[in-house]
């Protein structure tokens, strides 16, 4: 994180150099106006004889304030372009974090807490490099600039005596700022959690309603939401005695200013005119110190946002290489799996036990199994979601860990079981981040996926703009919407996982007609609960526990009267039950 932020800050620099300079020049501009006023207010005691020096020092005012207003342009200008520069880069880069970010680790993040990462940490580190940038280098140059013309102009005791009580608020705002820190970890907790069930309730917002679980849900958000509340109320109580603080403390710079300040006029030790000014340096410092409780603390919010996200980039990510691969050409899609095990990190049971197979290009794999079996285990294995010991997965002869990420993925189409869409065109969610397909070869990919008719119903036909996760359709328009992925790509492996449960028969029974064309020369992999999808295929395997306990074709398995067999008679005879 660290690195990051430095790297992206650096391309800043000039911009940041140029906003100290007009920030700089802003302030001591701004220390004119009441050394003018001062004089001006001198020289009213002898108007006749002063008359041409006061219109001098009036239009010298006019000409300093015309100075503020060009210096105010470009440092406001680069004091909202740079933060916001740094957060859009910030965002660029924890967006390709998560992109990069291996399976086991982005599986223990949560949606919302995902989400306060790229809204609410993210702006946390804006606003405090916004409140560093402009406000600390105000208050830095106000304190020097201000006090070396307060004590040059005025008078050095009434200088140190009436800052005095500045010195007495820093102190207290730096004990205060602990009670804000603790109050702001509670809130962005709370934050974070409603965040968490925000995104969970509107995902599953149709069984909610099914099952009449508004109420429900409804009494927990608003716990919640109170939560938060009253954690948010804690941080404002804080801030609030920050200013209170800041209050008195002025109105003490004031007080001094007044009582002290009026006796050295009565000596004759400073004119009217120095008093009136002094008055008016003081007011410089009311901006900058009143900012300085909300810099400390954005400081502090900023520091546990910083942690948050320096965690988040230090989850390790996956090694892909550069697009440009000389593998890719050599990939064929002979694939062979010895003694494989695997366990998720937190989990102490075996999802995978000693797995041993052979797929060879142009031939079908079938996988049927129980849930839990540990069917989709094995094809993010295949992927390399997840950590794959060496020598257990070899593909063209070489270890599935040589073969880099670039080339494994793009030869391996996977039809998730999921058939998660993205909120765009049809058009879009069938190329799937790929370009270079033509409108033909779409049009043929939804055909053969038997979606083509129903695309062409819809208004806008293959550049309709679906809901999110495809909301508008059907289960079964949105299986093969998916499938259609499978005839556009150029893949030498396809698999398919569970992926034709919500077709009808007639419509399955065509798909699969067509994928046989598609895979004649693939290496296919169909994971499946059904018989009728996988019967045709070279190899079957019966997966149960981790465990492959039987294998071969659908006629073999079926003489052995095992598992197999017992999956063949139930579906046979629920079939059966659906025809009577």
């Amino acid at each position: 994180m660290k690195k990051i932020l430095s790297k992206i800050m650096k391309q800043y620099w000039i911009a940041m150099i140029l906003q100290v300079i007009f920030i700089g020049l802003n302030i001591y501009f701004l220390t004119y106006p009441p050394r003018i006023i001062g004089k001006i207010i001198d020289l009213l005691y002898n108007m006749e004889s002063n008359y041409d020096v006061i219109v001098a020092n009036v239009w010298y005012l006019i000409g300093v304030c015309i100075i503020l207003l060009l210096v105010r342009m470009p440092w406001r200008w680069i004091t909202g372009y740079i933060p916001r520069s740094i957060e859009r880069d910030l965002k660029n880069k924890l967006f390709e974090q998560f992109m990069r970010i291996k399976m086991t680790s982005l599986q223990n993040i949560k949606n919302g807490e995902l989400m306060s990462y790229f809204v609410k940490d993210v702006s946390e580190i804006r606003q405090f490099i916004y409140r560093i940038i402009s406000y600390g280098t105000r208050f830095l140059f106000t304190t020097i600039i201000a006090t070396y013309t307060m004590i040059t102009n005025v008078n050095v005791s009434l200088t140190l005596i009436t800052l005095c009580p500045i010195l007495i608020t820093i102190f207290l705002i730096i004990k205060i700022k602990e009670y804000v820190e603790s109050s702001f970890r509670k809130s962005q907790k709370y934050f974070t959690d409603l965040s968490e069930y925000v995104q969970e309730s509107t995902d599953a917002i149709r069984t909610t309603k099914a099952y009449t679980g508004e109420m429900n849900q409804l009494k927990e958000f608003i716990r919640k939401n109170r939560k938060l509340r009253e954690a948010n109320n804690s941080v404002d109580v804080h801030s609030t005695l920050l200013s209170t603080c800041l209050n008195i403390c002025f109105g003490l710079c004031y007080g001094i200013s007044l009582l002290y300040g009026s006796k050295l006029v009565l000596e004759g030790v400073i004119s009217t005119g120095d008093f009136v000014a002094f008055n008016g340096y003081i007011g410089l410092f009311v901006g900058p110190v009143s900012w300085l409780p909300g810099v400390i603390s954005r400081y502090k919010r900023a520091k546990i946002s910083y942690k948050r996200l320096d965690n988040v980039f230090r989850l390790e990510k996956e090694k892909i290489l550069p697009k440009i691969d000389k593998q890719i050409d050599d990939f064929k899609g002979n694939i062979e799996i010895k003694n494989l095990n695997f366990n998720y990190p937190e989990n102490l049971d075996m999802v995978l036990s000693d797995i041993n197979l052979k797929i060879n290009t142009g031939e079908t794999l079938g996988i049927i199994g129980t849930i839990g079996s540990g069917k989709t285990t094995l094809m993010n294995l295949l992927l390399r979601l997840y950590p794959v010991q060496n020598g257990k997965i070899i593909i063209d002869g070489k270890d599935i860990n040589e073969i880099s990420l670039v080339t494994l993925r793009n030869h391996i189409c996977y039809i998730t079981q999921d058939n998660f869409l993205f909120s765009t065109s049809l058009k879009e969610n069938i190329k799937l981040f790929k370009d270079g397909f033509e409108d033909e070869q779409i049009r043929q990919s939804t055909k053969n996926a038997m979606i083509y008719d129903d695309i062409e119903k819809m208004k806008n036909g293959i550049d309709t703009i679906i809901g999110e996760r495809g909301v508008d359709l059907s289960g079964g328009q949105k299986q093969r919407i998916v499938i259609s992925r499978a005839f556009l790509n150029k893949s030498k492996v396809v698999i398919f996982d569970d992926t034709f449960s919500a077709l009808d028969n007639k419509t399955e029974e065509m798909v699969l007609k067509n994928v046989k064309e598609l895979v004649k020369d693939k290496t296919c992999i169909i994971i499946s609960n059904r018989i009728s999808d996988i019967k045709d295929a070279n190899q079957i395997i019966v997966l149960d526990k981790g465990l492959i306990i039987e294998s071969g074709t659908h006629d073999t398995l079926l003489n052995k009267k095992g598992k197999y067999y017992n999956f063949y008679k139930e579906q046979t005879a629920k079939s059966q039950m659906a025809l009577n």
